[in-house]
This record gives C-alpha cells, structure tokens and sequence, in this order.
C-alpha cells in the first residue's frame, strides 16, 4: 500500500472514528437529560429531593450500557443508513436493553435506589424519543443543506412514489455528485397523491407530466418503477420526448445485484427497457435436485441460450458440463466467461456436428449424461425458407441423432428447446421445429427418461434478433428496417428465458411443451420509432415487407392447443403429439426446394391434426411426396 493510499485510509478511518464518537457523546447527553426529567417529573418538579437518591450516580453506568449495547446492536457501527427505518429500530433495541438494565442494576444496588423505577423506565421512552428525535433533526438540516446546494443542478421529476423512487429521490439528495435535484413525483396511485417523501411532493399521475414539467422547469423524467414492463417504459418515454424531457430509469433489481441503487445506476432507456422486463421468481431447490451432482450435457453451446445455459448452469453445481458445438469460436467465448480463460484444452468441450450420427452417438456412449439440454439449432427463418433442407439436415434430423444417442445412454431428463414459430406454422423454421418437438415427444412414450421441449419467442439481444439488427443500423446511422408497420412479436431476456427453460426441467413431464410466459406481443415499429427518436437527427425508418414464411403476429401456442397450469405461474404446458421417427428418417433432402418445403408443411401439419385428436391420420401426405412407403 502506498503512502498516500495509507494516509487516505488512515483519514477515512479517523474520520468515522470521530463520527461514532461524537453519536455516543450526543446519546449519552440525551440519557443524562432523559434521567434528570424522568426523575424530576417523578418528584413534582422539586429539585430538593434529588438528595435522596444517587441519580449522578447511575450517569456513569448509563453512558457505558449505551455505548456497549448500541455497539452490538450495529447503532454505533455504521450498519445503517442515517435516519433509515433499520437505524430507527436498531435504536428502539438499544434504548430497550439498555433501560432493562438499568432497571436491574438499581434494583441490585444494596441499600436505597439510586433512582425510582418508574422514573428509570420515563428515562428509557425519553431517552428514545430524544435520541430519535436528534437524528430526525440532523437528518432534516442535511437535506435542507443538500437542497441549497442542489439549486444549479438538473431539475427531474419522478414518476414512481413506491420503494424505487424513494431511493433514488434519496441518493439524488444525498450524493454529492448528482448532477440531479427532484423536483416533483408523479405516480398513478390516487391514494398517493399529495404524499411527501422526503420533501419532494406527489403532485399528479402520467398524464399531468407536460403541466408538471412546465411548471418545476424540469429538464429530466427519472423512471423509478423497477419492475416496470415494457409498455410503461415506450408510454412514459413518449409522453417525456413531447414534454421535451430527457428519460432516465432505475436499473431493476437483478441488475444491481442487490446493491443499493445510487444516481450513477440512472441510465437512459435500452431496448430491453422499451420491449419489457419479466421479474421471474426461480425454484432453487426443484432445479438443484435434477442438476447437483449430475453430469450435463448442452447442446448448441456457443449460442446465445446455449451459453447462457451454461452459465446458469453451472451455479448449480454439476458434477460434470460438457458443452457441444460445432463453432469453436462460440466454445472458446463460453469456456472464456465461465474459466476465466479459454485454452480450449478441456474436456469439457467438444467440437461437433450433431448431423454426425456417429460421433454424437460415441460421445453420448462415453459420457453416459443424466441430463441433457438441446439448444443446437438453424434459426434464421429466411434463411431456412430458402434452404429447408438445412432444416431438415440441422433441426430434424440433427435432433433425432441427439434424441437417439440420448436414449442409447440412458439419460434420465431430455429438455429440448423449441420456439414460437412452431405454433400454427408456416416455415421452415416451425415446421421443423413442430417436428422436433413431435419427435421428442415420441422418445418420451418410448423411454424411461423424462423427454420434453420448451417453447418460447424472441431473446432480446441474440445474435441475429432485431435489437442485434437494430443497433447496427443505429450505428451507421440508420436507416432502421421493419418489416411491417403492425408487426408484433414476443421478447424476452436471454437471462429471464434460461431460468425458466432450466425451471421447466423440473416440473415438466413426458411428450408435453412447456410454453414460457412472454407477456404481452410488442409492436416492433414502436420500438423502432423510439429507437429512431432517441437520435439526433432521427434516424429514418424504412418498412421492408414481410418475408416469405413471416407472421405478422406470433403464437405461442397452436389453434387447438388447450394450455394447461403448472406449478410455475409463467409456465403453461401442452400435450405434443408423439412422431414415429420412421416418417423422418428416409426423408430426402436433395430434392427440390420446393419438393423439401412441402414436405415439412405435410409433416408439420399431419402433427397438428393429431393434435386434434385425428388419431387416423397416417401421415400419407409425406409418403406420397417422398414417392416412398415409410411405414
């Protein structure tokens, strides 16, 4: 440690030396006078009579109880912050013991009382209301002081009077930093209005904020409801842009990690801010008992929800993770931001294709995994469209090597990640994905394991997802591309979808999927408008079209589709009926396009009418256009 780093040290600690001191030396003050009073009222007032007792002797004693009880109480330690509720009740336990002891010291005392008991517990409930009512003071003028000296700082108003507004309003007023000063509160709450905290008045709701702004001459609209979805934020960002305010947020709760939320957390709005946040309530103890110990293995690694996967994962304690991709780029990134390092020299790694039958089979063989996690897929629906027999090849085929070598080694839990585009299908993408839900379905009739799939929609910040596309534009300044002007789809953070794919592992079972929550659809111009706004000058916005295969709005579950409750309140289930891999195994994928599409159509389709309860249907369609018999 450097000198000046010693000398900083030494100061600091001085410094809170003094500050305890000077609160035992204030305390003890208040307890004297407490005493006296307590004493006196107890005598009507008659100083005279004080000579019978020895009150100046209990001084002493009291002095020490109170530092020695308020320093294991946390009071004179620094534990809480100045004037907060925890410091009130740390104080209430302080005053507490400490009058309790007083009382049984004077009652041990040999001879007469130093001090009535009566008069000894009025000095405890002064002595409290005193000690409380110093603080409350001290906190008052230190807010005062930081008012006046908050005059040249940015004006903000706050819209939230909850728990998140409340400390940001504090650490505005506390940190001397902040380039902001509250102003006003907005919340929507009538049973709030015209309520105080500290100093800064709930003065009206979301609509009354251009009337507000112009009133306090405020400049900035601080966003202080954490848990606030998404169309709160793109309503409130909207409504500040007219009023020609600045947007500020308070980071959620997951972001903070459980730290005290200060002024330099305020940031503008991302765009998972404007497509919404899902606060997602995880069940340890399920996910722990299927994971702990066991060895796992994730497919599709390097992606985006395979990493996350493994990320998640591995806080769980596994006995072994293996992790499976044929991009060594994205193992290297995984193994980087799980080790620290990556030297790609672990066997915890394996390059591999899942189309290879074989070497998927020889490592399930050796492995001998309790648990696996399918993420390897093709998702990039124009893509697909284009080339189905990539999706053939990856998505069907790929998942039944998986699905096979998985039931050749015994796995007890098959978990196998699905999408959106696989309800009421019309691309290659769902129709594949329909299929691969199908088939896994199939292995859970057949297998002793637990095999299910889990379906959700877009991941915000994947690669290739609009945010991803987005960004880019932004960066070379536009303009942004959207496909229709009504477009919805579904979003949800990477980090929100893998808790509960690993969430639906538990409690899933046999031939169901497993449809993740994803709130309400967003509409993607709205995002892209916001997005567009945010620059200055605005970037343009160009629409596209929709493209061969493309929704306009997405499903997450089927027409037919009855969506069960699980024991998880953002988890439905559906029954997925079970495909015979022989439809797919003798499929061909040098056929013509066209030939290849229709045929995942055919399959995707006869699904659905088993879906419906149409047991008969034999799945004709595939084999006339395969030229082939299949059963």
């Amino acid at each position: 440690m450097t000198s000046s780093c010693a000398d900083r040290w030494e100061r600091l600690l001085s410094l809170r030396t003094s500050k305890r001191l000077s609160r035992i030396a204030a305390d003890s003050a208040v307890w004297i006078l407490a005493l006296y009073s307590a004493t006196l009222l107890r005598l009507d007032f008659d100083p005279t009579r004080l000579d019978k007792f020895g009150v100046t002797l209990l001084v002493p004693i009291v002095i020490v109880l109170q530092a020695l009880i308020g320093w294991w109480t946390g009071l004179y330690r620094g534990w809480w912050v100045d004037g907060s509720f925890e410091e009130v009740a740390a104080l209430a336990r302080t005053a507490l013991i400490t009058t309790v002891s007083l009382v049984v010291i004077d009652l041990l005392i040999p001879g007469n009382q130093l001090a009535p008991i009566s008069s000894v517990l009025g000095a405890g409930v002064f002595a409290f209301v005193g000690m409380g009512g110093a603080r409350y003071a001290g906190r008052q003028l230190q807010e005062h002081r930081h008012r006046r000296d908050a005059r040249e700082r940015e004006r903000a108003i706050v819209f939230g009077a909850g728990e998140g507004g409340e400390r940001i309003i504090r650490a505005m007023l506390f940190d001397d930093d902040s380039p902001y000063t509250p102003v006003a509160l907005l919340d929507d709450d009538p049973t709030k209005r015209n309520l105080t905290v500290r100093g800064v008045r709930v003065v009206g709701d979301r609509a009354d904020l251009p009337v507000i702004a112009a009133r306090h001459l405020a400049k900035t609209l601080i966003i202080a409801v954490p848990t606030g979805d998404g169309a709160l934020v793109r309503e409130m960002s909207g409504r500040a842009r007219s009023a020609g305010l600045k947007v500020r947020v308070v980071p959620s709760g997951r972001e903070l990690f459980g730290d005290e939320v200060g002024v330099a957390d305020l940031r503008e709005p991302t765009e998972a801010d404007l497509l919404g946040r899902h606060m997602v309530e995880t069940d340890l103890l399920a996910v722990s008992e299927y994971v702990r110990g066991k060895t796992i293995v994730v497919t599709g690694a390097g992606g985006s929800i395979g990493s996350e996967l493994c990320r998640q994962l591995s806080t769980f304690e596994p006995g072994r993770l293996v992790m499976i991709d044929r991009d060594e780029s994205g193992l290297h990134a995984v193994q980087l931001s799980l080790d620290g390092r990556a030297l790609l020299d672990s066997d915890a790694l394996a390059l591999l294709d899942i189309r290879d039958r074989t070497r998927v089979a020889r490592l399930f063989a050796e492995l001998r995994p309790d648990v696996v996690f399918h993420a390897a897929a093709l998702k990039h629906l124009p893509l697909l469209e284009a080339h189905p027999s990539e999706a053939l090849k990856s998505n069907i085929w790929g998942t039944l090597a998986v699905l096979d070598a998985a039931a050749a080694s015994g796995v007890s839990r098959f978990v196998n990640i699905s999408t959106d585009k696989a309800a009421n299908a019309t691309s290659a993408l769902g129709y594949s994905k329909r299929t691969a839900e199908a088939l896994t379905s199939y292995f859970g009739s057949t297998e002793d394991g637990r095999y299910l799939s889990v379906r959700f929609g877009n991941v915000l910040g994947s690669r290739g997802s609009v945010l991803t596309s987005f960004r880019a534009q932004l960066d070379v300044g536009g303009p942004l591309t959207v496909t229709h002007p009504e477009v919805t789809r579904y979003f949800m953070t990477v980090e929100e979808a893998v808790q509960l794919v690993i969430q639906a592992g538990a409690i899933g079972s046999d031939g169901q999927a497993l449809v993740l929550d994803m709130g309400e659809p967003v509409r993607i111009y709205e995002v892209a408008r916001q997005l567009a706004e945010s620059r200055d000058p605005a970037v343009p916005i160009e629409f596209t079209g929709l493209r061969p295969g493309e929704k306009l709005h997405e499903d997450l579950f089927c027409t037919h589709e009855a969506p069960g409750f699980t024991s998880h309140e953002f988890i439905r289930s559906v029954d997925v009926p079970a495909l015979d891999p022989v439809y797919v195994r003798a499929l061909d994928p040098t056929r013509p396009r066209d030939e290849v599409l229709a045929t995942l159509r055919a399959l995707a389709g006869a699904i659905d009418e088993r879906s419906k309860g149409h047991a008969e249907v034999d799945l004709v369609g595939v084999e006339a256009l395969e030229g082939r018999a299949t059963a």
